[in-house]
């Protein structure tokens, strides 16, 4: 039986095979699974560890609002005698453990960044004391220096220094890295010395970083350093816990307001010089 040749106009009505489009293939979804049962199975082991109190949990608000009602009105006459000279302690906490961190931090970015020190012993080292600095909370770090210095904003200061250390100098470091190496190369070339290419090559370039980086960790100390006290490092967070070791409610409400309008004045602050500066 001979074979029928096909047309061109029979050969062009013949759908062509097309590939059947999946968005993933049966591996990723296999992957995908896997992330989503290690997640469910992590969150179920935490709700079982954690060991909630249900008699608490269905009586939380009864109790939120129990106190809300203690701390209405709040002590406002408590503000000029205790609060403000204590708000004014948690604010040069803050600003001079930045200050200090920033002097600390910055030659450690510096040996970390790898353009700058080509050594990796010498990086390593100096990206472990980043990490040791991170890792430590700030309440952990004014403890122990509180049993180094006693109670009191020097512990604090100290305290709010050691633990921006690691977000300064890593943050500085990696803006280090990513600077252009043309300039530094020309400077080089051209016979410059080190300091030279340092402040004419590098600095430029990571100002703005710099600025930005330096602004944001004070915001944040300005936070932290309200807790502080809690633990004996001076500052509002031990007025804080005085009044409320004594069930001083209306004083705890003043006390929070004011936290609150300095960390809404601290955010106004930064956001101005950093549109002033960057």
């Amino acid at each position: 039986m001979a074979q029928k040749d096909l047309s061109v106009t029979e050969i062009a009505t013949i759908p062509p095979t097309a590939p059947i489009w999946r968005r993933f293939s049966p591996l990723q979804r296999m992957a995908r699974f896997a992330v989503y049962l290690a997640v469910v199975m992590a969150l179920v082991w935490s709700v079982r560890n954690v060991q909630i109190i249900p008699e608490f949990l269905y009586d939380a608000h009864n109790q939120m609002a129990d106190l809300f009602t203690r701390m209405w009105p709040p002590d406002l006459a408590y503000y000029p005698t205790t609060v403000h000279g204590a708000l004014i302690e948690t604010l040069h906490i803050a600003t001079l453990g930045t200050i200090l961190s920033i002097l600390m931090a910055v030659p450690i970015g510096l040996m970390a960044a790898r353009n700058i020190v080509p050594f990796r012993l010498v990086n390593e080292f100096a990206k472990l004391i980043l990490i040791a600095s991170r890792s430590v909370n700030s309440l952990v770090w004014a403890l122990l220096f509180v049993a180094i210095f006693g109670p009191g904003a020097l512990a604090g200061t100290i305290a709010i220094a050691f633990r921006s250390i690691g977000f300064v100098g890593k943050l500085f470091s990696e803006a280090v890295e990513e600077a252009n190496s043309g300039p530094i190369e020309a400077l080089i070339a051209a016979g410059a010395s080190w300091p030279a290419v340092l402040i004419k090559g590098y600095w430029p370039q990571v100002q703005p970083a710099f600025w930005s980086i330096a602004l944001f960790r004070w915001d944040i100390n300005v936070r932290e350093s309200a807790v502080l006290g809690l633990v004996g490092a001076g500052g509002i967070g031990l007025v804080l816990d005085t009044a409320m070791n004594f069930f001083q409610w209306t004083r705890v409400a003043t006390v929070l307001l004011a936290i609150f309008a300095v960390v809404i004045m601290a955010e106004i602050v930064v956001t101005q010089i950093r549109k002033r500066l960057i």
